[in-house]
């Protein structure tokens, strides 16, 4: 690799801002939540979760909607299809269990009792919250996604679901999903295997498996951070509140600079790589990180195929579990800031092409969180946008992320022309004009 210049040349994307749109009083009516179970009686015991399943970090819920523009009685569709689909996923339908000493998890409980829905009416047509296109919405999130009644245990569930009509005929799609249960991949394959039951088909096109046993166990465990320096740093990200910003980037534009990249360097590198960059280095210019200051990318590598690879997942694959590691990039912030883009490209791709997951921030334990640190994920291919109930794929897929660490998703835009949409949750208020700026700048 070629030694970091001081002055870096401009290379630029095409960039779309959406604009604020005025908060609008909407009302949704929920019915009462009704557990949907299994259409047809499932196996019962218990179900080992695994070593990834179990890290601290996978010990949340994750609010996700998707939003269709048609529909016919959506919500009963949905409903009968989730109950087919819950015969091949019964773990899902059953309960986390955890140790009421400590609350610590230990296992799925596959007691057949069945998954959270609602059903939702809201008082407008999709026009009037402007399709649900960007965050902050013009309504609350809250009204979009599901809650169990009162008293449940929310830490024992493994999947909510929600579908909220409008009066246009269009519907929303809500999901609240334990990410001890489901990784970004095994949700959307969850997802898409209830809208094929929709569509009628007998049985999902991909049989998942459990297979828990066959993720490895970490070589290096995972450890909390002790020092008192990494528990301030934590406990002033934490009190961060972050940013949502959205932004559709010219399909065009990213690949110019693919191929700017080819005649420069002799190497091909993806669409991933180019926004990374884009992001991470507008990103660290608008906080203004120290020159020496160290700053961190991370974004998940899918570990689904070295495990089929070592023969340890069937090889017909559906294994939804959580199956990735974090690869993890530090440097310095100036080189970052003030250094050749193309530079920060190849620094993505050289990562991506020697991770192992024995020499990832995983493995080592790394999950401090810091300001300084932007995680991306791209999720235009996990399932999220194949989902077809019976209308048509969602118009647009929203990840309801409400984080202390600085986010990035790639995902597929709603738009006519060749886009692609960042849905940013990763600079501070203060810092927020800044990052725009940056982006017009960068991103024109």
């Amino acid at each position: 690799m070629r030694p970091l210049q001081k002055v870096a040349t401009t290379h630029k994307l095409s960039c779309v801002f959406l604009q604020d749109f005025t908060k609008m009083e909407f009302s949704v009516a929920k019915m009462a939540p009704v557990l949907v179970a299994p259409a047809e009686k499932t196996p019962s015991g218990n179900l080992s979760l695994s070593s990834l399943d179990l890290l601290p970090a996978m010990r949340c819920l994750v609010p996700l909607i998707q939003v269709f523009r048609h529909g016919k009685d959506p919500a009963e569709v949905v409903k009968d299809a989730l109950a087919k689909a819950l015969v091949r996923y019964h773990p899902v339908a059953g309960r986390i269990v955890v140790d009421p000493s400590d609350g610590e998890p230990q296992h799925v409980a596959c007691t057949g009792e069945g998954v959270w829905f609602v059903k939702a009416t809201a008082s407008c047509a999709l026009e009037d919250v402007n399709y649900l296109d960007r965050r902050p919405f013009v309504m609350s999130d809250d009204l979009l996604i599901p809650s169990p009644p009162p008293g449940v245990d929310r830490t024992e569930l493994s999947f909510l679901m929600q579908v909220t009509e409008f009066k246009c005929g269009g519907f929303a799609v809500g999901y609240v999903a334990s990410h001890m249960m489901l990784d970004a991949i095994g949700l959307g394959q969850f997802i898409v295997a209830i809208s094929e039951m929709a569509r009628g088909l007998p049985q999902p096109t991909i049989e998942p498996v459990w297979c828990r046993e066959a993720i490895p166990i970490p070589i290096n465990q995972i450890k909390e951070a002790s020092s008192t320096a990494a528990a301030a740093a934590a406990a002033a990200a934490t009190a961060l509140v972050l940013e949502h910003h959205t932004m559709d980037v010219s399909l065009e534009s990213i690949n110019r600079l693919k191929d700017q990249f080819m005649q420069e360097t002799g190497q091909r590198c993806s669409v991933f790589d180019i926004l990374a960059a884009k992001i991470w280095q507008c990103r660290t210019r608008s906080i203004d990180a120290p020159p020496h200051a160290e700053v961190t990318l991370n974004f998940p590598a899918n570990l689904r195929q070295e495990l089929l690879r070592s023969c340890r997942l069937p090889p017909r694959g559906g294994y939804y579990g959580n199956c990735f590691c974090d690869i993890m990039i530090e440097a310095a912030g100036e080189k970052i800031a003030k250094g050749p883009f193309f530079d920060i490209v190849r620094l993505i791709k050289e990562a991506k092409e020697s991770f192992s997951p024995e020499t990832s921030g995983w493995f080592r334990g790394d999950r401090i969180i810091r300001y300084e640190k932007l995680s991306l994920s791209d999720l235009r291919r996990v399932g999220f946008f194949e989902a077809d109930f019976g209308w048509g794929t969602p118009d647009h897929v929203v990840p309801l992320m409400n984080h202390p660490i600085g986010l990035c998703n790639i995902v597929n835009s709603p738009t006519p022309d060749k886009t692609i949409r960042l849905l940013t949750q990763c600079v501070a208020k203060e810092h927020l004009e800044d990052f725009k700026e940056e982006m017009i700048n960068q991103l024109a």
